[in-house]
């Protein structure tokens, strides 16, 4: 059996195709899999837990039927769906993680996060992700009605795009020295997370020892997932339904 984990699917009405493919995944992978780790931004923008939008009620039914079967479900936040709660937690039988979170992997301590916080060298994003995570902000975001929120959300990920396109990759990417701070911090010398769109197994010596951090793939033109088990830790792809 496998721990699976994924992150970035920027799950959108507008992308059937994705989350027919999401859904795919959940009924295949349910017989191989023991636990399940979604590290941030299932959706493409999360607008609380009150939205009514049919796509939140799909995905939550789905995982809970894979918990349902016997396989846990965790789930830490990301930059675009922050605002995931216990409400939507309860109905997908998910757990909420914190934004970093240790757990141990076939013996191992292993670090999770979604990876937008090793970033670091991305001033303008850290200010950005500052004010959004601040709990005043968010209150006064969900006080305002469901068109509101989605007319905000629209413009933020347009914003984000624009300044990401004039952006390096240098600048996108994350910045080593806060990865290896983080391996410090925590302890380990493993971590995975997503955020970068740069699916990859690095594999480095810190303070003599070797270090290891997966890097998870977006769900833009395929599926992408890490599997770890007895053989070792892998990234797959999933093609598109009749791909």
């Amino acid at each position: 059996m496998a721990t699976l984990f994924i992150s970035d699917l920027h799950l959108d009405r507008t992308r059937p195709a994705i989350v027919s493919l999401f859904l795919d995944f959940l009924e295949q992978y349910a017989r191989r899999a023991d636990a399940l780790y979604i590290l941030g931004d299932l959706f493409e923008a999360w607008i609380g837990d009150d939205d009514d939008a049919e796509l939140g009620h799909t995905v939550a039914g789905a995982l809970r039927a894979w918990v349902e079967s016997g396989v846990s479900a965790y789930l830490l936040h990301g930059n675009r769906d922050f605002l995931i709660g216990q409400v939507f937690a309860s109905a997908g039988k998910v757990q909420l993680l914190p934004e970093s979170v240790v757990i141990e992997l076939a013996g191992e301590s292993v670090l999770l996060l979604h990876g937008d916080t090793l970033c670091t060298d991305d001033v303008e994003y850290q200010a950005f992700r500052a004010q959004v995570r601040d709990p005043a902000w968010q209150a006064g975001l969900l006080a305002q009605s469901l068109a509101q929120r989605r007319a905000l959300a629209s413009q933020l990920r347009e914003t984000s795009r624009q300044a990401t396109q004039l952006k390096g990759t240098e600048i996108t990417d994350v910045n080593p020295v806060a990865v290896e701070r983080a391996l410090r911090t925590h302890g380990v010398d493993s971590l995975i997370h997503g955020h970068t769109h740069r699916p990859a197994i690095h594999r480095w010596m810190l303070d003599g020892r070797s270090a290891r951090r997966a890097v998870l793939g977006d769900w833009y033109e395929q599926g992408s997932v890490l599997c770890c088990d007895r053989a070792g830790w892998r990234l797959e792809s999933l093609p598109l339904p009749g791909a």
